[in-house]
């Protein structure tokens, strides 16, 4: 079973920032798509963002142009730069990794807690 585990989570001010990164058991970027997902209290699980096994990125429009998703050159750790952080943003962000082979395996980290309050 791959692991995923993220850090970097904490509590900071609106307009803050935090990088949570996510480090795989395996060097598995190369057949996964990557993600970061967040859940907060009492909402749904939301995508924040994607990297896929060969780097193309996507971003839901409500982090746009203040988070970057990137991985590391041994592809096994994914990265969440998160700038101008806002209230809304705080959740539970959790890392996936989703098979480029088969369809529907994925696998999910526990979660990183972030606080964004005044």
């Amino acid at each position: 079973q791959v692991q995923l585990v993220e850090s970097g989570g904490g509590s900071v001010k609106p307009g803050g920032s935090l990088r949570l990164s996510c480090v795989a058991s395996e060097s598995i970027s190369n057949g996964y798509h990557m993600a970061w997902y967040r859940q907060a209290p009492g909402n749904q699980r939301e995508l924040v963002a994607r990297i896929t096994s060969f780097g193309t990125v996507f971003y839901e429009d409500f982090v746009k142009g203040r988070f970057t998703i990137s991985r590391d050159k041994a592809q096994n750790t994914v990265y969440l730069q998160m700038t101008d952080l806002k209230p809304d943003d705080t959740a539970v962000y959790i890392c996936n990794a989703q098979s480029t082979v088969v369809s529907g395996w994925e696998y999910w980290g526990q979660g990183t807690q972030v606080t964004v309050s005044p």
